[in-house]
């Protein structure tokens, strides 16, 4: 019979403690202009802040899931942050930040195992799949705050750009998320409202659902039409198309840099 989530089973984990370091070194180092590879030192600190924010995520769900009545997620290891504790360490680690890397788009995975059946009421169990991407829009906020307050001043231009890319991320990553496709949170959330019958007939098609997203993303009317709409919002958070552009540009720096963005 499963427990309540001890003291044990909430501590931080020392590998998301790792992690957190890495991106407080390598911000740090972008700040400074300190690494001889400046790319390299953006690549490490945005990828170490994504994974952050995946794991972020996916306590969010886990923490919001415990105080709705599903007391398994501690002995889980769901509440420690540690990433190698998801139920699927490939779709919640690995492929978000192989998407990163070839195509610029945040999109956390399914990663924690939430048992349903322990929690009663439909508010919560769509509270439970709204958690993660809420976790990105808080991310997202803090990370254009600097922008859209103008705070930007003595801010070196390649840590901006670094932080426009990050929260360009986070943006997607919200987006994306809450899409009403099975296999994604936006369907979690709607999902307990839909009648037996209807969720039966979705559900065989809940495994390919990040796959088609992605797939229809690579169509390139869908793609530029996406990120349209994304640089639009952006735009009103107060990143521009420039900051997006160059940040993307320093983070994938083993390929020919744009010299428009080589200027600090």
């Amino acid at each position: 019979m499963t427990t309540a989530a001890t003291r044990g089973d909430r501590r931080v984990s020392p590998v998301f403690l790792g992690i957190v370091a890495v991106m407080a070194v390598t911000s740090w180092a972008v700040w400074t202009d300190f690494s001889a590879s400046a790319g390299l030192a953006v690549f490490l600190f945005v990828t170490a802040a994504w994974i952050v924010s995946l794991c972020l995520h996916e306590y969010a769900h886990a923490r919001t899931a415990l105080h709705s009545g599903d007391i398994s997620v501690g002995a889980k290891g769901y509440l420690t942050l540690n990433p190698l504790k998801y139920t699927h360490a490939l779709l919640s680690i690995v492929l978000p930040v192989l998407f990163v890397i070839m195509g610029g788009i945040g999109l956390p995975g399914g990663a924690v195992f939430i048992e349903r059946g322990r929690i009663r009421g439909r508010w919560k169990h769509s509270l439970i799949s709204a958690a993660g991407p809420l976790t990105n829009v808080a991310f997202a906020i803090v990370c254009t705050a600097p922008f859209w307050l103008d705070a930007l001043d003595g801010v070196p231009l390649l840590f901006r750009y670094a932080l426009g890319f990050l929260a360009l991320l986070q943006v997607t990553a919200a987006l994306l998320n809450f899409l009403p496709i099975p296999g994604l949170d936006g369907y979690g959330v709607i999902e307990p409202w839909l009648s037996y019958g209807i969720r039966r007939q979705i559900e065989p098609f809940a495994p390919f659902g990040l796959l088609a997203v992605f797939g229809v993303l690579f169509i390139p009317a869908v793609n530029h039409a996406f990120f349209d709409g994304i640089h639009a919002l952006m735009q009103t958070l107060g990143v521009s198309e420039v900051d997006t552009y160059c940040g993307q540009q320093a983070y994938r720096f083993w390929t020919d840099q744009d010299p428009r963005c080589l200027m600090r």
